[in-house]
């Protein structure tokens, strides 16, 4: 079991205690995540996210993960969205894909922090499945950009066209093109933002 001490990591990072870790010590931090200490909580997160890029050892979490996807705690909710995003790299079976309608309804989360995650979360697994392209685009061109505060509004964009032409530029997609070019030329983005969206494009 580790100590809170070494969860809190004491001027470690995340990624080399990550490393380290034993199949008891993952099933305690799954546990730490309802954990009530936001400092212990979220570093307990953190080193379970930093094991998943390289080990499949939270992968058995699976379904714990995708239960937070409809909690009632929006902080529960993201926990659910980043854990699941790392682990599609370890999704032999394709679970993800029976389950990927209900995560990228949290693109539209009521909660404007998990909106975001979720959407930026995508870049993690989006190269991975191509087959979920069309479904990323349809979801992400129907977000109601407007509905949201004018601060808001650039923020979410922005995040929604660095998946699109991530997306554009593996597989084409009509969709996806037509909306960043709406975007680009749309007023919501200032003329910094709209040279950082040409310059991804190449």
């Amino acid at each position: 079991m580790l100590s809170y001490e070494q969860i809190l990591q004491n001027g470690r990072t995340p990624s080399e205690l990550a490393q380290q870790l034993t199949a008891e010590d993952i099933a305690q931090l799954f546990g730490l995540l309802r954990e009530k200490d936001n400092e212990l909580r979220y570093s307990a997160f953190l080193l379970l996210q930093e094991r998943s890029k390289a080990h499949a050892d939270v992968y058995p979490y699976w379904d714990g993960l995708c239960e937070k996807l409809d909690d009632e705690n929006s902080y529960q909710r993201s926990l659910g969205v980043m854990l699941l995003a790392e682990n599609v790299r370890w999704d032999a079976a394709n679970r993800f894909d029976k389950i990927a309608e209900s995560y990228l309804a949290r693109t539209s989360d009521e909660k404007f922090i998990t909106s975001r995650q979720t959407i930026q979360s995508i870049a993690v697994w989006v190269e991975l499945k191509p087959n979920l392209h069309p479904l990323i685009v349809d979801t992400l061109t129907h977000i109601d950009i407007a509905s949201l505060k004018d601060t808001q509004q650039k923020l979410i964009l922005l995040d929604i066209l660095g998946i699109l032409v991530r997306i554009q530029k593996q597989t084409a997609n009509e969709a996806a093109a037509d909306y960043i070019a709406r975007a680009l030329t749309g007023g919501v983005l200032d003329k910094k933002s709209v040279k950082i969206i040409k310059d991804m494009l190449g």
